[in-house]
């Protein structure tokens, strides 16, 4: 049987995009664009957090706030793009948030001052707020079942590659434009790379064929979020991805300070290769994932937090080969960690999936943000010695919600 046509000519409900037709093809490459986008925007201020301290005159928890702002307002704001795009449209609103957000980081460039940045950061959050969710939606509505998921993957890989890159890009360039501010030419160049991004992605995404415009009801969303949070598992489960990203955050926020300072003294350029590990993500979100299916999420998801446990740990000693493999331990933990929390959310429900996935994602990025911060205040008591107990008493606590749920059977 012939796939069918994905523009054939509208009688009653359009036909959905197939899987291997030119319109898929064209998805794929704008949907990774905007995965890329997402994430490369988001993190670009992390490995230059210790450029900021020096600039500005801020303290180490201070400067992670350029990451920590845009984090929390794009949590925040997140909750309800999904219902802004229904009165607006799916295309324009991911497409305005992709220009917004790197005019934005273009503007940051150029800001004289650490309030203003902050400023720009924190609506720069709001900004992307615009595509994740929307994404989501656009593919689930225009595509047919069976070409969500490798689209969906694409997207995935796309926001892998891009939290990787960005982070590379802007240290490197840092490094290279010390005569030219810094940190400021790799901001803009991470800027100019968003817009390109954002002309791939009007070009190459089809307009909605499957959208109706509609009012959307506040209302009605608060009450079901409100009633997901009441929902024993999610509210454990919200716990954990609270302290989940609260804990890997801070480590990725203040290695970049330990690895610049002495024993290391490494250079921008070099202490930002640390990013080099985010591939492990993909490899560990596709095995932990697999085991899952298998095993139950419950023992699996333990396995995967007792695994950044045993990262940390690694990476205590002042020997950099122990950091690198510790980060990679870690690192990998996390990422099974989160593949299986994410699609744990929606599973706990029986109605209202959306909104449980959704709370699972505010819960995430506002631990990223709020511990992420905070977290500076024991790099500058106790140094890595006060991150690595803050965040291994996070991790603790993660490692107890998992088991809470394994043991509830709710896996």
């Amino acid at each position: 049987m012939s796939a069918p046509a994905p523009f054939a000519p509208d009688a009653g409900e359009r036909p959905r995009i197939a899987a291997g037709t030119p319109a898929f093809r064209r998805i794929n490459i704008a949907i990774f664009a905007c995965g890329f986008s997402i994430f490369a925007l988001l993190y670009s201020v992390q490995p230059v957090l210790p450029l900021f301290a020096q600039t500005f005159g801020v303290s180490a928890a201070e400067s992670s706030l350029a990451l920590s702002l845009t984090a929390v307002t794009m949590a925040v704001a997140m909750v309800f793009a999904s219902s802004a795009s229904e009165v607006v449209g799916r295309k324009p609103m991911m497409l305005g948030a992709l220009i917004a957000s790197s005019l934005l980081t273009l503007v940051v460039a150029f800001a004289p001052d650490w309030t203003q940045i902050l400023w720009l950061r924190a609506l720069t959050g709001v900004a992307l707020s615009g595509m994740p969710a929307v994404a989501l939606a656009y593919l689930g509505e225009e595509m047919e079942p069976k070409a969500v998921a490798p689209a969906v993957g694409l997207y995935i890989g796309g926001s892998a590659f891009g939290g990787m890159s960005g982070r590379l890009v802007v240290a490197w360039l840092a490094d290279f434009g010390a005569d030219y501010g810094s940190w400021r030419l790799g901001m803009a160049g991470l800027g100019a790379l968003g817009l390109a991004c954002a002309l791939v992605f009007w070009r190459a995404l089809p307009a909605s064929r499957q959208f109706v415009a509609r009012t959307p009801d506040l209302r009605k969303l608060v009450a079901s979020l409100i009633a997901c949070a009441r929902n024993p598992g999610i509210a454990v489960l919200l716990c954990a991805g609270f302290l989940m990203l609260g804990s890997f955050m801070t480590v990725y926020n203040y290695l970049g300070f330990r690895l610049q300072g002495a024993p290391f003294l490494l250079g921008q350029a070099v202490a930002g290769l640390v990013f080099l590990a985010y591939p492990m993500g993909s490899f560990a979100s596709a095995v932990m994932g697999a085991l899952a299916g298998r095993h139950g999420r419950g023992p699996v998801f333990a396995a995967s937090v007792a695994t950044m446990i045993f990262g940390l740990a690694l990476m205590t000693p002042d020997w950099l080969p122990a950091i690198v493999v510790g980060l990679l331990v870690l690192t990998f933990g996390f990422f099974g960690a989160h593949a299986i929390a994410s699609s744990w959310a929606s599973a706990l429900v029986d109605k209202d999936r959306a909104q449980a996935s959704s709370l699972y994602l505010l819960f995430y990025y506002v631990g990223g943000g709020a511990a992420g911060s905070l977290g500076g205040l024991f790099w500058e008591s106790h140094g890595w010695a006060g991150v690595a107990l803050f965040c291994g008493a996070m991790m603790l606590g993660v490692f107890a919600a998992a088991t809470l749920l394994w043991k509830a059977g709710r896996g």
